[in-house]
């Protein structure tokens, strides 16, 4: 049984045969997916669409790239959303340095609440990082490194992973995973599967991104949970192992990282 770790079953791609999505994804062994929000407005449609199925876990935060969408007023909205709704994660949080406009300042001031806000709650961060992972290891550092949050220490992923094997490694030192998708089924991407291939096991998670980023059999197509299943079959061909050993470790890594419970 696989777990996405990062899927968006909540955006209106979804709206129109979103239970068949769910069907075809427990048909093809991806038995629980963790979805991610974006802001503040998307918060209470995520929270329904987790509650409609079995096996949906919601995560609750502000997306970099949706900066426009955020207000100040958001992040003690956020604390009382996390603090009702007991949700498994805080995110999609991060940072991006790749879409032009998008306010580094701004960004990197929500980003931080988030952090802190995770610490204070001992819930590990979803996070984003697009040309910004750098920013990102350093953020991480300087929140996980500060005295709030009652001592708790930072945890997390880095979803969409596309950092260097040197910045993985920082962030493997400080017990975070990388989440890992469609884009790995690409023969082009060379610096990525050589990672995939030799990177701990025990950092590592499977992930859609759905309705975004679809492997390479189905370009230019919907993406969907379901497809988790030809992520996991090319990261096993690219480390030598059975399909069936990659799908047991890398669920156990996502249980033991949000709390799931084991299945």
């Amino acid at each position: 049984m696989l777990v996405d770790s990062h899927c968006h079953l909540d955006a209106p791609e979804f709206d129109r045969d979103r239970d068949a999505v769910v069907a075809r994804a427990r048909a093809a062994g991806v038995a629980r997916q963790v979805v991610p929000a974006i802001h503040a407005a998307s918060w209470p449609k995520l929270r329904d669409t987790c509650a409609g199925a079995e096996g949906l876990f919601p995560a609750y935060g502000l997306h970099p790239m949706f900066l426009a969408e955020h207000r100040p007023e958001h992040l003690p909205r956020l604390r009382e959303w996390i603090e009702r709704e007991r949700p498994l994660a805080i995110g999609e949080c991060g940072l991006d340095y790749f879409i032009e406009g998008l306010d580094h300042d701004a960004q990197q001031r929500y980003f931080d609440a988030q952090l802190v806000l995770a610490r204070e709650h001992g819930l590990p961060v979803i996070v984003h990082a697009r040309r910004a992972v750098d920013a990102v290891i350093a953020s991480i550092r300087r929140i996980g490194s500060s005295s709030q949050g009652a001592g708790n220490a930072l945890r997390g992923v880095v979803h969409s992973w596309s950092g260097s094997p040197q910045q993985a490694a920082r962030l493997w030192d400080m017990g975070f995973m990388l989440g890992v998708g469609g884009p790995v089924t690409y023969a082009r991407a060379h610096r990525l599967r050589k990672l995939v291939a030799q990177m701990p096991l025990e950092h590592l998670l499977l992930e859609t991104d759905a309705p975004d980023q679809p492997d390479s059999a189905i370009r230019g197509e919907r993406n969907e949970p379901a497809r988790l299943r030809s992520v996991c079959d090319t990261v096993a061909e690219l480390r030598g192992m059975a399909p069936e050993q990659l799908a047991e470790a890398t669920t156990a890594n996502a249980e033991r990282l949000f709390g799931l419970p084991p299945r």
